[in-house]
């Protein structure tokens, strides 16, 4: 593995906008390269995988705090009845610490940038009918993640 330089990494990441010569892709970046770098450093990320709830119900709730800002959201949350409403409200409390404690950004500008919930695999169970039969429970699971930005 080749190392390179902070100004090639630099260099590298301006690019990015011009595609590769064969696949249309950027040059892809590891970890401690992004680290050089600094990118992430403007944002709080928290993600919770394997949540034991459909993403449909929580896509519903994750729509309505888009675009807020974060103490409004948790407050919109709070007093939401719905199913996927403490799960997000929990993931948010800790993307408002990881942007607070790692990046050092301030809580009372943060809106929420991007909330996203992807479908996980799904437990297959068997509930006995009638006759010897059986029907199959699908009981879904799903990966939220919720990212924190500073206000423009």
């Amino acid at each position: 593995m080749s190392t390179r330089t902070k100004e090639e990494i630099q260099e590298i990441w301006t690019a990015t906008n011009t595609p590769h010569t064969k696949s249309n892709r950027p040059p892809r970046l590891t970890k401690k390269e992004k680290k050089l770098i600094g990118v992430g450093k403007d944002e709080g990320r928290a993600t919770l995988k394997y949540a034991r709830i459909s993403s449909r119900k929580i896509k519903i709730v994750a729509d309505l705090i888009k675009g807020k800002n974060a103490i409004e959201a948790m407050n919109l949350l709070k007093f939401t009845p719905k199913a996927g409403s403490s799960i997000l409200a929990k993931l948010l409390k800790s993307a408002m610490s990881n942007a607070e404690n790692n990046n050092n950004l301030s809580t009372d500008k943060l809106v929420v940038a991007e909330v996203y919930a992807n479908q996980g695999p799904t437990m297959k169970r068997l509930m006995p009918k009638a006759q010897g039969r059986g029907a199959r429970i699908r009981k879904r699971t799903s990966h939220v993640t919720v990212v924190l930005r500073e206000a423009k």
